[in-house]
C-alpha cells in the first residue's frame, strides 16, 4: 500500500470534516504531509482538529464553515477556496430519521443537496482541474446500504446505491487520466452517528462482530483509490453481507420482513437538530 508520502504538499478538500470519518481522513492524510482544507458546519470543533493536525504534522490546514444543505452553500465554499484541489473527500452525510412521508419537503430537500447535489456539485468544480494536472484522488463516502434491499420509507439507502453508480461512472471516464474515483461503502463503524439519530441503546444490542473501527474504515478507503479501485466495501462481513444480497434474486429478496435499518451509516457532520 502507497501511504500517501508522496503526496505531500497536495492539497485535499474534505467534507463533514468535524466527526466520523471526515475527521479520520483529515488526520490520515494530515500524516501523509497533505495541505487540508476541511469543512463543515462545526466552526470550533473544525479548528480544535486543524489545531492538533498543525501541531502533529506540521502542515497547512484551512477551515471554512458552510452548510452544504443551502442551494447556495457548495458555491460559497467554492468561492472560498484559492488553492488548486487535488484530492477531494466528499464524507459529509446523514440520515433522516422520519418516514418519507412524514418528512417535510424542506427536510428531503436539504438531505437531498447534501448526499446528492454537493459532492457532485464539488466534483464538477475540481476533477477539470485534475485531469489537466494529470493527478488526482476522490473518495465518495456511501455505504453498504447502497447494496442492500431498501429500507421502507427511506431515501439514505437509495441516496448510497446512486453514489456508488456515480463513482463507477467518474471512475471509467476519467480511466488513464490519472485520476482515480472510488466509492467508499463501509458498514455499521463506530462513530457518533447513532448518538444523533437516536439509537445508540438499539445498535449496541448488535453483535460486536459486525461493527468496523473508523480508522481501518478509512484506511482501506485511501487504499483503494490510491489502486484506482471503483468501490471499496470494507472488512470480511461486509464484503460478505454484499455478496450475499448481489446473488440473491430480487423476488426473495422483496419477501424478506423489511424493518427500518437501525442506524444507516457513520455520519460525519452532525447536530442534534439537523445532520450534514
Amino acid at each position: 500500500m502507497d501511504d500517501g508520502q508522496g503526496h505531500a504538499g497536495r492539497w485535499a478538500l474534505i467534507t463533514g470534516a468535524s466527526a466520523g470519518i471526515g475527521e479520520a481522513f483529515a488526520r490520515l492524510l494530515g500524516g501523509h504531509g497533505c495541505s487540508l482544507i476541511l469543512t463543515s458546519r462545526r466552526t470550533e470543533r473544525l479548528e480544535s482538529l486543524a489545531a492538533g493536525i498543525r501541531e502533529s504534522h506540521g502542515v497547512e490546514v484551512q477551515c471554512h464553515s458552510c452548510d452544504l444543505g443551502q442551494p447556495d452553500g457548495v458555491e460559497s465554499l467554492i468561492s472560498s477556496i484559492d488553492v488548486d484541489v487535488d484530492i477531494l473527500i466528499n464524507s459529509a452525510g446523514y440520515a433522516i430519521p422520519d418516514y418519507f412521508i412524514d418528512s417535510d419537503w424542506d427536510s428531503i430537500r436539504r438531505f437531498l443537496e447534501v448526499m446528492a447535489m454537493a459532492p457532485i456539485h464539488l466534483s464538477h468544480a475540481y476533477m477539470p482541474g485534475m485531469v489537466d494536472r494529470g493527478w488526482g484522488r476522490v473518495i465518495h463516502v456511501s455505504s453498504l446500504a447502497g447494496f442492500v434491499p431498501e429500507s421502507p420509507g427511506s431515501l439514505y439507502g437509495p441516496s448510497k446505491s446512486f453514489m456508488v453508480s456515480y463513482a463507477r461512472s467518474q471512475a471509467r471516464e476519467l480511466k488513464g487520466s490519472g485520476v482515480h474515483i472510488t466509492a467508499l461503502c463501509p458498514g455499521f463503524t463506530r462513530t457518533e452517528f447513532h448518538d444523533v439519530l437516536g439509537n445508540r441503546e438499539e445498535v449496541d444490542r448488535m453483535p460486536r462482530w459486525m461493527w468496523s473501527e473508523v480508522d481501518p474504515v478509512v484506511r482501506a478507503g485511501w487504499s483503494a483509490v490510491e489502486k484506482g479501485r471503483e468501490v471499496c466495501i470494507p472488512g470480511l462481513v461486509n464484503k460478505g453481507i454484499q455478496a450475499m444480497f448481489a446473488l440473491m434474486p430480487s423476488a426473495i429478496q422483496r419477501k424478506l420482513p423489511y424493518t427500518r435499518m437501525p442506524g444507516r451509516h457513520e455520519i460525519s457532520d452532525s447536530e442534534p437538530e439537523r445532520h450534514g
